[in-house]
């Protein structure tokens, strides 16, 4: 009998499947909308429901707490600096998993598992190189800009030809010359 296990192993072990929940959540957290299998969906939905909890609640060691389970530093920030804002007054129930068909190759039960207020426009973003790129666009403005100097460029000749080697016809000459005539 199956007497106090809950939840499902999905086929791993372990350290395996705490690793894929990471990645899922940080996913989740980062796109706020994302397709896997019902199963998963499934057991992922209390998995990021706590730590969403654990961005509401706050603090230092709650932070460190959800760090070292989602091991994405960006996706914990943004768990709790929007997503702990957004569902301040929600008592819970922050995921939504919707059945989404069947997978093409394995006939496998497909689900979407999504944040209930979602923001739309987060789909698809990569939140973790643009923001990188805007702050490096934005030191780049707040520079004074130098002045470029105009150079004339020399146009490079381009050597369209190869050098010709004459040693592999020369041996062909050669080879001709110390066969025998019969």
């Amino acid at each position: 009998m199956k007497h106090r296990i809950k939840q499902r192993k999905l086929g791993r072990t372990t350290p395996h499947r705490l690793a894929m929940f990471a990645n899922m959540s940080a996913a989740l957290v980062k796109h706020e909308q994302i397709t896997t299998t019902l199963p998963k969906a499934k057991e992922l939905r209390p998995f990021v429901e706590k730590l969403v909890t654990l961005g509401k609640k706050g603090g230092l060691a709650n932070r460190r707490r959800a760090i070292s389970i989602m091991r994405d530093e960006t996706q914990v920030k943004k768990l709790f600096d929007v997503l702990a804002s957004r569902y301040a007054n929600r008592e819970g129930g922050y995921i939504r998993v919707l059945k989404a068909g069947f997978r093409y190759g394995d006939n496998a039960p497909m689900a979407v598992i999504e944040f209930v207020d979602r923001d739309v426009t987060a789909k698809g973003k990569d939140s973790g190189f643009i923001e990188q790129q805007q702050d490096d666009e934005s030191v780049k403005a707040s520079e004074p800009k130098k002045p470029e100097s105009k150079k004339e460029e020399k146009p490079t000749k381009a050597i369209s030809k190869k050098p010709e080697s004459k040693a592999p016809k020369a041996k062909k000459a050669e080879s001709k010359e110390t066969k025998p005539k019969t």
